[in-house]
């Protein structure tokens, strides 16, 4: 895992169109660099080439920014999925979190995968995403009370 550097914007693009099927996800994570608004973007390599990205963006909870990040989007290529690439990243990536004292993190995922990584259900404790989906909107850190919304280019429903 390391951090993302200048060059690896098309491998970026790559991991995420092919792991996603379409170009939306990648369009994200270049509006979101393009909007100086990645504080962690990470990547990860397999005999140099780029094979996973994860992105984490700020976010607001009930308008106010105190630091707390959405993880979204987090990429694999299909061929290597599955293989722990992406848990890799995503402990990565809430390894940096904790250093950096980021209080909260959130995700929009699969209830089967995420809470291995310490995230909850965020709404029985009254953090919900404006766009809803309660069952698959998770947290890890200092939980609250709250609407949480994306930074405009992720967009909110």
């Amino acid at each position: 895992m390391r951090a993302e550097r200048v060059g690896d914007n098309d491998a970026i693009r790559r991991v995420n169109e092919a792991a996603f099927g379409r170009i939306d996800e990648a369009g994200i994570v270049d509006a979101l660099r393009a909007a100086g608004a990645l504080p962690i973007s990470l990547v990860a390599e397999l005999d140099g080439a780029i094979v996973g990205h994860l992105a984490m963006s700020p976010i607001t909870i009930d308008g106010i920014d105190d630091g707390s990040l959405g993880l979204a989007p987090m990429a694999v290529l299909p061929s290597r999925q599955r293989r722990g690439v992406g848990g890799a990243l995503v402990r990565a990536g809430l390894a940096i979190c904790r250093a950096r004292r980021i209080p909260l993190v959130v995700v929009l995922g699969h209830a089967a995968y995420y809470p291995r990584f310490g995230f909850v259900p965020a709404a029985p404790a009254g953090l919900r995403w404006i766009g809803g989906h309660d069952a698959s909107f998770f947290a890890t850190g200092a939980l609250r009370r709250g609407v949480v919304r994306y930074r405009p280019e992720i967009g909110d429903g």
